[in-house]
């Protein structure tokens, strides 16, 4: 009896040790290709959750439901498509980690919102995954609202009359890079006028990412569970966020989805796909 419970604790070590040189790889199909993406272990209950409704092919046959240019597509409404009534449409405690950000091609949890989402739970089923845009260090680093409202508050001015129409030009023809932009040109000038500091702090990774390939940097403070990323397939996101859509952001020719998982050993999925654990 001694021998046998000494061979089962010679080999416990290297069955763990095996289990964790694997992954899963989540694969995405749609009509513009495939999607290729990895789930977080920082993130377990989201992880395991969307596995097993991959698993079950639950998620086979819904759609990109909503899809904003520049910002994010959303998919996986499950609930819905299997005609759930409400009280069944199960939440997840938030997994919140601030080294996961909205980078491009990160995977977030949808939710209600915080007025009757207090506790920012997240969808049990909907997720979106980012496109977002690339930033300049300087619009980055700049707390945009505060900059607008003081804009507002300085383009009010009767020695601003040119800047204010200037502005309103802008407004009319819906450019908001322009209005964007002209805030900004305008943030030094500001700050020392009306004595302020309009920055906003964000860490080294944050600045270095959003720079370089992009994302939401926003809804990094809006509270929402990132628990994964694309490895491969971000052309594939950027087609159907390009998809033509009604109001309602939804896609005029729906893009539908099927997901699979697959067991793969670490070392491949570097080797595959570059991303290192």
């Amino acid at each position: 009896m001694k021998l046998r419970w000494l061979w089962i604790a010679c080999w416990l070590p290297l069955l763990i040790s095996c289990s964790s040189n694997k992954d899963s790889l989540i694969k995405i199909h749609t009509k513009h290709g495939d999607i290729f993406a990895i789930l977080y272990d920082q993130t377990p209950e989201h992880k395991e959750n969307f596995i097993k409704l991959a698993e079950a092919g639950r998620f086979d046959s819904t759609q990109f439901h909503r899809i904003i240019d520049n910002f994010m597509i959303q998919a996986g409404d499950v609930f819905s498509k299997e005609g759930l009534p409400e009280e069944e449409w199960y939440t997840i405690p938030a997994e919140f980690n601030e080294a996961l950000i909205h980078e491009k091609g990160a995977i977030a949890a949808a939710r209600q919102g915080d007025n009757i989402n207090p506790e920012k739970r997240s969808s049990g089923c909907q997720f979106y995954i980012v496109e977002g845009k690339v930033y300049t260090e300087k619009e980055l680093t700049t707390d945009m609202r505060r900059l607008q409202k003081q804009f507002m508050k300085y383009i009010s001015l009767e020695s601003n009359k040119e800047l204010a129409k200037h502005y309103a030009e802008l407004y009319s023809f819906g450019d908001f890079s322009a209005m964007n932009d002209l805030m900004l040109a305008k943030k030094e000038i500001m700050e020392d006028f009306y004595d302020i500091n309009l920055d906003k702090k964000l860490s080294p990774k944050q600045i270095e990412t959003y720079t370089s390939i992009g994302g939401t940097p926003h809804l990094d403070e809006g509270g929402y569970t990132v628990f994964g990323k694309v490895i491969k397939g971000l052309d594939v996101v950027d087609k159907i966020s390009a998809e033509k859509t009604n109001q309602m952001d939804q896609a005029v020719n729906p893009v539908y989805i099927t997901v699979e998982v697959e067991e793969m050993s670490k070392k491949k999925i570097t080797k595959e796909y570059g991303f290192e654990y």
